[in-house]
């Protein structure tokens, strides 16, 4: 955990407020920042959770930064951060090369779980799709360019009827993911997709774009995009990404999330994994379109929960 050793002009500011005008006397060197970086599938719930855990502990803040899973794990490795958040597995290579570096070895947290979701414009006429016609959209081995390839669709406003693919930069761990559980594991992506830095850019572009389709956690799925129930075996049932299905394995894409420390967390870094695991947090994680661990809950206590936090504000 990091030591509070500088403060731009608007956290000075903050400070002189709470200790200087208000006669506080917590001083900034009590201050303690946890450095929190990496998926940006896990940023907008970790931001929320960072926000809540000050409000119940003031004397440490966490500052939260996305720029993708492979980003948050490097920064782990080079001891620059407290906590890496990641939206896939960390590699074998990575945790021995963190090991090397700071002698510890790493541990992982499962937090929450992610239903990876396929998603086009609102007017694809499309409601699922399958795993082979996936792959053969965004697999380097796939030759569908054109939405009539695919059940002879027909897509309003897409000019040319062309597929425009929408994927994610290659350090991203949901690319990552989709490349591995959906393509498979030794294949590889087509090129010529339009290749964005976050989830957020995919969700407007995708929106906006009737010729699109694209894929991201299900917490950044709203009502302007649509999201596809997928048919992973032939012949088997098309399975829409909600809560339930993710929780009961039975959505295809479902994938674990995890935050990853040097070494058991301990001290304050500690007091926060806990938290995170606790009521408060995890309503915060249903709010958020995300899904808790059923290491820690079950169905029924996650829709009890979903219950209670309805109408409530973040």
């Amino acid at each position: 955990m990091k030591k509070f050793l500088f403060l731009n002009p608007i956290v000075f500011l903050m400070f002189f407020l709470l200790f200087g005008c208000f006669g506080l006397k917590k001083s900034p060197e009590d201050f303690l920042i946890i450095q929190n970086k990496g998926s940006d599938t896990l940023v907008n719930l970790a931001q929320v959770w960072a926000e809540n855990y000050g409000r119940i502990n003031s004397k440490v803040a966490i500052s939260v930064s996305g720029g993708g899973s492979g980003t948050g794990i490097a920064a782990l490795i080079n001891n620059q951060v407290d906590i890496a958040n990641s939206s896939r597995s960390i590699k074998e290579e990575e945790s021995k090369k963190a090991e090397q570096n700071s002698g510890k070895k790493v541990t992982e947290y499962v937090v929450a779980l992610d239903a990876l979701s396929v998603f086009v414009h609102p007017s694809n006429p499309l409601q699922g799709l399958s795993r082979t016609e996936l792959a053969c959209i965004f697999g380097s081995e796939g030759n569908c360019d054109n939405w009539s390839q695919i059940r002879n669709t027909v897509v309003p406003g897409c000019k040319n009827n062309k597929i425009i693919r929408v994927s994610r930069m290659s350090n991203s761990g949901t690319y990552q993911y989709f490349l591995e559980r959906v393509i498979g594991k030794k294949k590889d992506m087509r090129l010529g997709s339009m290749d964005l830095n976050g989830s957020k850019e995919s969700i407007d572009l995708v929106q906006n774009t009737p010729c699109a389709i694209g894929y991201t956690g299900m917490g950044y799925i709203n009502d302007h995009i649509k999201a596809l129930c997928v048919t992973w075996d032939e012949g088997g049932p098309c399975i829409p990404p909600t809560l339930e299905n993710a929780m009961n394995k039975t959505y295809p894409i479902t994938r674990e999330l995890f935050m990853y420390t040097l070494g058991e967390a301990e001290g304050e870094v500690k007091k926060y994994l806990e938290w995170i695991k606790g009521i408060d947090a995890t309503k915060l994680v249903i709010k958020m379109g995300y899904i808790p661990s059923p290491a820690y809950w079950s169905i029924e206590d996650v829709n009890r929960l979903k219950a209670q936090t309805q109408g409530q504000k973040l």
